[in-house]
């Protein structure tokens, strides 16, 4: 019987030395984060469900949800497009960011103009509310040197990068090359009639 008792006690010191410490701070840490990221996922997750939503209801121009941090396609005029945000941060009057254009068929970017809307989201109906949507022009003069992406620092005024709902890119046209006009020297021509 004591053999049995010092077996034991051998048995219950040796797995009290193997036992790791308790990391219950670490784990909660390596918890809290992994939530945080998973919220994040679906968070954007959804908001790319709802750019795609919008999307395929647009039949001209394309919309970028910034929480969807994703690109968008849109079949324009000058070619096919894909359409990113990046760099969004606040600035005094609302917010700033970086508008990405890609041609997608290889050539080199025309010039072109086009019209981009800004606003917020309804949150019952998920649509961009009309009252609260602001609109600037963007151009892409001419490059010297052949390019197929242009970025465009936009400036998005009165709202927040946390206000920001939408961007929406659209009418997207060529800009025809301006030419400057050579004055002919002016002749004079006279018909005679007989």
């Amino acid at each position: 019987m004591i053999k049995c008792y010092r077996a034991s006690g051998l048995l219950m010191l040796a797995l009290a030395g193997c036992a790791a410490p308790p990391q219950t701070p670490t784990l909660q840490r390596e918890v809290g984060q992994l939530n945080r990221q998973l919220q994040t996922l679906t968070a954007q997750a959804l908001a790319l469900e709802q750019q795609n939503t919008l999307n395929s209801h647009s039949t001209h121009g394309v919309y970028l949800l910034p929480d969807a941090k994703t690109s968008a396609i849109l079949q324009s005029n000058i070619g096919k497009l894909s359409i990113s945000l990046s760099h969004i941060e606040p600035e005094a009057n609302g917010t700033q960011a970086l508008l990405h254009v890609r041609l997608l068929e290889g050539a080199a970017l025309p010039s072109f103009h086009a019209q981009l809307d800004w606003g917020q989201i309804d949150p019952v109906s998920n649509k961009p509310l009309p009252s609260e949507t602001q609109t600037q022009q963007l151009t892409l003069d001419a490059a010297l040197l052949p390019k197929t992406e242009a970025v465009f620092g936009v400036r998005l005024s009165g709202v927040t990068p946390e206000q920001l709902g939408f961007v929406r890119l659209h009418q997207v046209e060529t800009t025809a090359p301006q030419c400057k006009k050579k004055s002919l020297p002016q002749q004079g021509f006279s018909s005679r009639l007989s």
